[in-house]
C-alpha cells in the first residue's frame, strides 16, 4: 500500500471523530450547579397512622387445642342372662347415682334363690337329727352298749351336714347376688347416651355392646397438651396456687366459668416433646360437651407495668423485628427493638420503646429512616 493512501486514511478519520464528539457534546445538557432548584427538590411527608406506647399488666398466657372428656364414663352392661322387662329413663337424661335403669326378668333367679333355701332348711332339718343321734351314740357308748366305730358315723354325720350348711348358704348369698343384677342401676350421676336395647329384648351377661353409656357432665375435664419447655414456668406457679385455665370454642365463645389446671402428668411424650395436663370445669351450664375440641388458655403469670404497642406496628427486617418511632419534628426513626408476648391486638416491647413514645402503625411502606411524616390520626396519640 501506497504511504500516501494510507496517510489520507488517517487524515479522513480524525477530521469524522472531531465532528462525532463536537455533535454529541452539544447535544447532551450540561449539568446544573450544585445547589441549584433541581438539586434541593424535596420529597412530600409520608402520611401514616400513629399510636402512643402505653404500660398496662399483661398476662402471661399460654395457648393451645384442648378435648373436652368426662370425668367418669361408664359403659352399662349386664351381669346376668335374660330379658329386658323394664328401662326407668329416656335417651339423653340425667340420672343420679343408685337411678334405677334397666329390669330383667327376676323369674328364674327368684327360683334358685328358693332353691337354694330349701336345700338350706333339708339340710338343717338332717343336722338336728344327726345331733341327736350323736348324743344317743354318746351315752349308750360309755355304758357298752354302743360299738366306737358306730359312734365315730354319728360324728361324721354330723360335721358332713354342718359343712353342706355353709355350702347352702354360700349358694343362697350367690343367688341372691344374681337375683340383685336384675335390677341395674346407675353407678355414677351423669347423662345418659344412646340406649343400644328395648324392652323385649334377651341380652347376655357382659355382653360386647354396653346397654347404655353414661358420661359425668359436672364438672368435666378439658385436656391438654403444652410443650415441656413451659413445664419448669407451670409446675412453680401451680405449687403456689391452683391455675386459671379459660377455653373459647370454635366460634370464639367464651366459657362463663373458668376452671381451674388440676393434672400434671408424670411423663413426657418423648415423640412429641409435650407434656399432657387436664383442667376441671364445674360446667353448671353445660357449655363443655365430651369429645368436643376447644381452644385453651392456661394463665401462668403476668407483667407489671409493661411497655406496649400496637401490634400493628412491629415490622421485619434483615436485622430483626424494628418499629418506626416518629420525633418531635416529625421524622421517623427506624428503632430496632425485642418484642414479648402478644395479645389483643398488643405487643410487649421489652427493649426499644419506652413509654409515650409515638410510634407507626400504618403507612409503613412509605418510610425509610429519617423520612419526614404528617400524621393522620392525631386524635388516637393522645396518652
Amino acid at each position: 500500500m501506497k504511504p500516501k493512501f494510507v496517510f489520507g486514511l488517517l487524515a479522513l478519520a480524525a477530521i469524522g471523530g472531531g465532528v462525532y464528539w463536537q455533535f454529541f457534546s452539544t447535544a447532551v445538557a450540561p449539568k446544573p450547579p450544585s445547589g441549584s432548584a433541581a438539586t434541593t427538590r424535596q420529597v412530600p411527608p409520608a402520611p401514616v397512622r400513629v399510636a402512643r406506647a402505653g404500660t398496662k399488666t399483661v398476662p402471661i398466657e399460654i395457648r393451645t387445642i384442648g378435648t373436652v372428656q368426662p370425668i367418669a364414663s361408664v359403659q352399662i352392661k349386664s351381669r346376668v342372662d335374660g330379658m329386658l322387662s323394664k328401662v326407668s329413663f329416656n335417651e339423653g337424661d340425667i340420672v343420679k347415682a343408685g337411678a334405677p335403669l334397666f329390669t330383667i326378668d327376676p323369674r328364674s333367679y327368684e327360683a334358685q334363690l328358693k332353691q337354694a333355701e330349701a336345700n338350706l332348711a333339708r339340710d338343717q332339718a338332717q343336722l338336728e337329727n344327726a345331733r341327736l343321734e350323736l348324743k344317743r351314740n354318746q351315752t349308750t357308748a360309755s355304758s357298752g352298749v354302743t360299738s366306737q366305730k358306730l359312734l365315730e358315723q354319728a360324728r361324721t354325720q354330723v360335721q358332713i351336714l354342718e359343712a353342706a350348711i355353709k355350702s347352702d348358704e354360700a349358694a343362697i348369698d350367690v343367688a341372691k347376688v344374681q337375683l340383685s343384677y336384675t335390677d341395674i342401676t346407675a353407678p355414677i350421676t351423669g347423662r345418659t347416651g344412646d340406649m343400644k336395647v328395648s324392652e323385649g329384648n334377651t341380652i347376655k351377661a357382659n355382653d360386647t355392646t354396653p346397654l347404655v353409656t353414661i358420661n359425668q357432665l359436672r364438672p368435666i375435664y378439658v385436656t391438654f397438651a403444652v410443650p415441656e419447655r413451659e413445664l419448669p414456668q407451670i409446675r412453680a406457679r401451680q405449687y403456689k396456687a391452683p391455675l386459671p385455665v379459660t377455653v373459647t370454642d370454635d366460634r370464639g365463645v367464651q366459657h362463663p366459668e373458668t376452671g381451674t389446671l388440676t393434672f400434671i402428668d408424670n411423663a413426657i411424650d418423648s415423640t412429641t416433646g409435650t407434656i399432657q395436663l387436664k383442667a376441671t370445669f364445674a360446667n353448671d351450664r353445660d357449655f363443655l360437651w365430651p369429645g368436643q375440641f376447644v381452644q385453651v388458655t392456661l394463665r401462668v403469670s403476668q407483667l407489671e407495668n409493661a411497655v406496649v404497642v400496637p401490634s400493628a406496628a412491629i415490622q421485619s427486617g434483615q436485622n430483626g423485628p424494628y418499629v418506626y418511632v416518629v420525633r418531635a419534628d416529625s421524622t421517623a426513626e427506624l428503632r430496632p427493638i425485642k418484642p414479648g408476648v402478644a395479645m389483643a391486638g398488643d405487643t410487649v416491647i421489652l427493649d426499644g420503646v419506652k413509654a409515650g413514645e409515638t410510634v407507626v402503625t400504618d403507612g409503613h411502606l412509605r418510610l425509610s429512616p429519617n423520612a419526614r411524616v404528617i400524621v393522620r390520626n392525631p386524635a388516637d396519640t393522645k396518652s
